[in-house]
């Protein structure tokens, strides 16, 4: 597959410290990539170095064969980056529907089709977004990035405090987007279920990448995930009982 990202030697972080370091990582067009790790090891910051709310110390990061690294977050959302933050970062005080085509963009991704990807999208339409419920809100916090057209979307944490059946929903979603050719990363401290929906995972620690493997073979790697994630047993795939 062609490439779509490439960070080279980034280093990163807020103000005079440095918590992304020397982080090299590429992705292809439709490939889908965990990033894993326990807390505080980098993982949001990285992500927020992608979007451009970071300082960067050195380094590049090329979307498509283009530089973006002196670009801010808004010139890299029109260059193809969509962002689906930790926080959801939805607008509370306007509508479902207004949440999702206040800062649309042209392209394939319509009202329409973030609708038929999240019927209950449809039918909250009208209510408020702090009417919503936790995962209603990731829903729509999605939905809100697939109608800026992104080329790679970028989730950080998103099942976290979700209940299993709304995980599930959600990561049938990203399947689909990937399906329909969309690149993503995947930020997550859970190794369960993102690893059945990447292709390749990293685990960072203190900012560098320290572990990189293509998920179906990181899931029953029990060493590194016991060394680097503190699982003390292989990972199995969702809806796969113990043996």
């Amino acid at each position: 597959m062609a490439e779509l990202l490439r960070v080279t030697a980034l280093s990163a972080g807020y103000g005079d410290l440095r918590v992304i370091r020397d982080l090299s990582l590429s992705l292809a067009r439709a490939e889908a990539l965990a990033v894993l790790g326990r807390n505080g090891v980098g993982k949001t910051t990285l992500v927020e170095s992608l979007v451009g709310l970071t300082r960067r110390f050195a380094g590049t990061v090329a979307l498509d064969g283009r530089d973006i690294s002196a670009r801010p977050p808004e010139a890299r959302v029109r260059a193809g980056i969509g962002w689906v933050p930790q926080s959801r970062g939805i607008f509370r005080s306007l509508t479902v529907r207004q949440n999702l085509t206040a800062t649309a963009r042209p392209g394939p991704w319509t009202l329409d089709r973030v609708h038929e990807m999240f019927p209950r999208l449809a039918e909250r339409g009208g209510h408020m977004g702090d009417q919503l419920s936790g995962g209603e809100q990731q829903m729509l916090a999605i939905g809100r990035a697939m109608m800026l057209n992104p080329s790679v979307l970028l989730l950080d944490e998103p099942t976290e405090g979700l209940a299993p059946v709304i995980v599930d929903r959600l990561f049938a979603a990203l399947g689909q987007l990937r399906q329909e050719g969309v690149a993503l990363i995947v930020v997550e401290q859970h190794a369960r279920g993102v690893l059945d929906l990447t292709d390749r995972a990293v685990i960072l620690d203190r900012g560098r990448i320290v572990h990189e493997a293509p998920s179906a073979e990181l899931r029953h790697d029990t060493a590194a995930l016991e060394a680097h994630l503190g699982v003390a047993s292989a990972v199995l795939p969702r809806g796969a009982a113990a043996p």
